[in-house]
């Protein structure tokens, strides 16, 4: 029997390998994927999952990520800025998978790529895991699948489940990336929000989540474009010339936005497994990492995967019950004007709402221990 098998390999699959390697553990990692690739995400790195990526040695800076210091609210109400009163970074999905998993490689993990984990079933007291090429026995099993599903371990929905995600990557025109240097600007529109932020070389990622009722019929990434340039005017002064990078948009459906993982039956639920926050909440990389980082000590130290799933949920179920309970204002017209007004008169009041929604400083500490230096009430 083999050692720990760890399924998918982003932020929160990579990182518990890594440290579960180095650590003298023999560490399987299955990636279905073959080599570089980008996934429906946000991309904002919050200074919680800068310290995360710090303490496995992943250099930001050296990987291109651009320093976000504002964020700016936009809809058809005006627009609002206001100062992050943390450090935060921006880099995308790509390349920072891609250094995290040959940092898996050189910790000694055997990392597959192009391998489909089919099914997963006990067997003995280990686990046989189906794949593509037959199967492979392990002692335990880390499940960081992210927002898809490995049949037969379905989550079940969650509070806000009824969202279509969409991304797509642009090259601003240059007075328009000159603008958005530095902010991650969250966009209101009927139905829905988008964020849009600058990543390495001088792009711009645009995420976006709809109501499934809200899509247009028809052509829906053109019309859905054209709907919501109309309802944002920053937003059409954004994409003005902009030129898309893919053909078409990545797309999610029934994400479980708001669910959070409260049992393991054995398995070690990681990142997107153990909890779903909204994106606007830009907390979803420092989840996964936290998660890695809290199993692969449980693990180490000999705890199970019941204990780590329930320290999981009290860290954050509270944080992505308030995100998700935002999210759902969010995509109405009640909750946008509400918004907006908020932001405008009382700014210091939106940070703080913000606080309320992140992995808590106490939670951080017990993984973190050494001096953090970046709190989220004090700016740096």
């Amino acid at each position: 029997m083999s050692g720990v098998v760890v399924i998918g390999g982003g932020p929160a699959g990579a990182a518990s390998a890594i440290l579960l390697a180095r650590a003298g553990r023999a560490v399987t990692l299955l990636e279905r994927e073959s080599g570089p690739h980008d996934k429906v995400c946000g991309e904002f790195i919050s200074h919680e999952a800068a310290a995360y990526l710090a303490a496995l040695g992943v250099d930001l800076s050296a990987l291109g990520a651009v320093p976000i210091r504002h964020t700016r609210l936009a809809g058809r109400h005006g627009e609002t800025r206001i100062a992050l009163p943390f450090a935060a970074s921006s880099l995308s999905r790509r390349r920072l998978d891609e250094a995290l998993l040959q940092l898996a490689a050189d910790a000694g993990v055997e990392v597959r790529l192009g391998i489909r984990a089919r099914r997963m079933a006990r067997d003995g007291d280990g686990w046989r895991i189906g794949v593509d090429d037959g199967a492979l026995h392990a002692s335990s099993v880390f499940l960081a699948v992210g927002k898809h599903d490995l049949k037969g371990w379905k989550r079940p929905p969650g509070l806000q489940s009824d969202l279509v995600g969409f991304k797509m990557h642009l090259r601003l025109a240059p007075a328009e990336a000159a603008a958005l240097d530095r902010h991650v600007e969250l966009i209101l529109f009927p139905g829905g929000y988008a964020g849009l932020e600058p990543i390495e070389d001088g792009l711009a990622n645009l995420c976006l989540l709809v109501r499934r009722s809200a899509l247009p019929k028809g052509e829906v990434w053109p019309e859905l474009l054209a709907l919501i340039r109309t309802a944002c005017p920053l937003l059409d002064r954004r994409l003005e010339g902009a030129q898309p990078l893919w053909p078409k948009p990545l797309a999610i459906t029934a994400i479980p936005y708001g669910h959070v993982q409260k049992s393991a039956n054995g398995v070690w639920r990681l990142g997107d497994q153990a909890a779903v926050i909204p994106s606007f909440a830009g907390d979803g990389m420092a989840i996964a990492l936290h998660s890695a980082h809290v199993a692969a000590a449980a693990y180490l130290e000999g705890g199970t995967a019941e204990t780590y799933q329930r320290r999981m949920a009290r860290d954050l179920g509270l944080q992505v019950l308030g995100a998700t309970l935002l999210s759902q204002a969010l995509v109405r017209p009640w909750g946008q004007a509400a918004l907006t007004s908020l932001a405008r008169l009382q700014p210091r009041l939106m940070t703080a709402a913000a606080a309320r929604t992140r992995i808590s400083e106490k939670a951080l500490e017990r993984t973190l221990p050494q001096p953090r230096g970046l709190s989220f009430q004090s700016r740096p």
